[in-house]
């Protein structure tokens, strides 16, 4: 589903733009109402389900997105064909800012958890960039933000114990309020660890029955916190 609104309503708050919850992180935070003047695509806001495709590496890079809710898995693939999950992007992420400097997406997109985002052409980011210092630092912060991720991914996801891995993830995805966390397909969990299916569903039930989790419902939890952030640590 797509929701067309030009600029000036996104700017002055005559749509919802105005009660997002992401407003004040998202990218356009810093511009001015001469900035978004100056920006005569219209932004569009987006609703995808679980299992559609955003984009396909490769594709060509016309438009940055920020992640208002959900979550997207970014993939790449072997030469076997098999999957790897190589970030997972959350509420203010931006997908695409790779074509900032390039011509071509370099991840497949996948949406995970039904997910709200915002599309805007690239055209529009750097037109305004070069005169906004404002955006073209929060571009910048974007970009430090993506390599700590990357970092933090292959540190705490890629390498290690499977059991590690998988508190590593747990504590990545919980949301603090609550202790509470829902997971994806065994699929999914496995390919973001670099283990089996058969593994991942092993571990889980693992982990419940060690009471660093319990299960609410079908793949939702709530989590043991200290007993993760000791297993992590060891």
């Amino acid at each position: 589903m797509s929701k067309r609104i030009t600029v000036t309503q996104a700017w002055s708050g005559d749509t919802d733009c105005l009660n997002c919850a992401i407003r004040n992180s998202a990218l356009f935070s810093g511009l001015t109402e001469d900035d978004f003047k100056a920006i005569h695509n219209p932004v569009e806001q987006i609703t995808m389900k679980p299992g559609e495709v955003l984009y396909e590496m490769g594709d060509p890079g016309h438009h940055l997105f920020t992640v208002r809710s959900g979550i997207i898995k970014l993939v790449q693939y072997l030469p076997d064909g098999t999957q790897r999950i190589v970030r997972l992007l959350t509420s203010t992420d931006v997908l695409g800012l790779e074509t900032l400097v390039g011509d071509h997406y370099e991840h497949e997109a996948v949406i995970l958890r039904k997910a709200e985002l915002c599309r805007y052409p690239k055209e529009a980011v750097n037109e305004v960039s070069m005169r906004n210092p404002q955006l073209h630092k929060d571009l910048m912060v974007r970009w430090q933000k993506a390599l700590h991720d990357a970092d933090g991914w292959l540190t705490h996801l890629s390498t290690g114990s499977a059991k590690k891995r998988l508190a590593s993830l747990l504590l990545h995805l919980v949301d603090r309020n609550t202790n509470e966390v829902v997971l994806f397909s065994r699929e999914d969990l496995g390919s973001i660890l670099s283990v089996t299916v058969e593994t991942a569903s092993r571990m889980v039930s693992e982990f419940k029955r060690d009471n660093l989790m319990r299960e609410l419902r079908y793949n939702h939890y709530v989590l043991n916190l200290p007993a993760l952030e000791e297993l992590r640590a060891e």
